[in-house]
């Protein structure tokens, strides 16, 4: 699908594009179908309004999120203490691993810092990524450029280098700070990194995000850097059972991240 976008010269619109078939977009047509349906055939209309509905429920709830999460994406489970042991004793021996952090978003202007800042997603993947470094000694480095939707200005490596370094106090060795997507930041990574020996990649992104991104790098790599994911942001986030069935804003933004990551591997984007 990537290429054939290059090809159409419509890589830009992918922001868009992808919008368009995810929730709530595909199911609010639906309900206009169901809604145009009633005249000539009410009791199909009245289903397919009805069928709508429930997506759009469904599609807000966290319990579906989870569902898609571990039922389809089938995230690897988080670093324990003895692979995060074998890290640090991989850096005691000064064999040639990185830490490999990627982007997810930022704030082009953040007006209360009178800078760009990190996003939430990305902020909360560079201080594991920074926790990690520290418990292990391994270098740490950022990989994310501007998205296809986002205007010119600073990339997104570069506002985590300097949040990196004067925020948590723990400078940055390598920024990418050239890719759009997850295939480039695999692609770019795998490229500056290939020089300088590197023969090891910890990967370091949201659980969710974590299959199509071990993927992408494999890709890259071609089987000369070995890629181990460290997924964060595994913590089921509810109160109680029952609200796991309510539609929530979050529950929203977690289903949308997750067909977001079914979408980009079905086709290879």
């Amino acid at each position: 699908m990537n290429s054939l976008l290059t090809l159409l010269g419509i890589e830009s619109w992918k922001p868009i594009l992808s919008a368009l078939v995810l929730p709530p977009v595909p199911l609010l047509l639906l309900v206009l179908i169901g809604a145009r349906l009633i005249l000539p055939r009410r009791g199909l209309g009245w289903f397919v309004i009805m069928v709508a509905t429930l997506g759009l429920w469904f599609s807000a709830c966290n319990g579906t999120a989870q569902f898609l999460i571990q039922v389809a994406l089938k995230p690897p489970a988080a670093l324990s203490t003895a692979q995060i042991n074998d890290l640090r004793t991989a850096a005691q021996a000064k064999q040639p691993v990185a830490i490999i952090v990627l982007g997810g978003g930022q704030e082009a202007l953040a007006p209360e810092y009178g800078v760009a800042n990190l996003n939430a997603q990305s902020l909360e993947r560079l201080r594991y990524g920074v926790w990690l470094g520290r418990q292990t000694g391994l270098p740490v480095g950022f990989s994310g450029g501007l998205g296809w939707a986002q205007p010119d200005g600073q990339p997104e490596a570069q506002t985590a280098a300097r949040i990196a370094a004067q925020d948590f106090s723990h400078p940055l060795k390598w920024v990418e700070d050239q890719s759009k997507d997850t295939r480039e930041n695999a692609a770019r990574t795998v490229a500056l990194l290939k020089p300088t020996g590197i023969t090891q990649i910890v990967l370091v992104t949201h659980g969710w995000h974590m299959p199509r991104s071990v993927a992408m790098f494999e890709d890259a790599a071609r089987g000369s850097i070995k890629i181990q994911p460290a997924p964060m942001g595994l913590a089921l986030r509810v109160d109680a059972k029952s609200l796991e069935w309510v539609p929530t804003a979050r529950g929203f933004m977690n289903v949308r991240n997750a067909l977001h990551e079914l979408l980009g591997s079905l086709v290879r984007a």
